[in-house]
């Protein structure tokens, strides 16, 4: 059984840059068919799809958040981390990191991490 665990600082400034790790275990991020994904879920609002990372390393991201977006990484510790830039208040949410299988949608998530961008 896979599982999932977002890591990475509570607080951001605004204008700077967020950065999320996500540990993977019980399974390769380099497994074929896999979608590695960045779901964030503002306070009172729906969740928003950020992005993801594929087996290969080919990235996606929303057209939204592309221009500041970068997922990338690190196949030796089986982590992958969210880069979004010149955050505003608005980038206040939970963040999860989850895998997806094509048109199965995403099966598994972390718990979540909150990032508040200060105001």
């Amino acid at each position: 059984q896979v599982q999932l665990q977002e890591s990475g600082p509570g607080l951001v400034n605004p204008s700077q840059t967020l950065s999320l790790t996500c540990t993977v275990s019980g399974g390769s991020i380099t497994t074929n068919s896999y979608y590695w994904n960045w779901i964030r879920q503002p306070p009172g609002k729906g969740l928003e799809w950020i992005g993801y990372i594929d087996s290969s390393g080919s990235t996606n991201y929303s057209p939204s958040l592309k221009s500041r977006t970068s997922i990338s990484r690190d196949t030796s510790k089986n982590q992958f981390t969210l880069q979004l830039s010149s955050v505003t208040p608005e980038g206040t949410a939970i963040y999860y990191c989850a895998r997806g299988r094509g048109f199965l949608g995403i099966r598994d998530w972390g718990q979540g991490t909150q990032v508040t961008v200060f105001s």
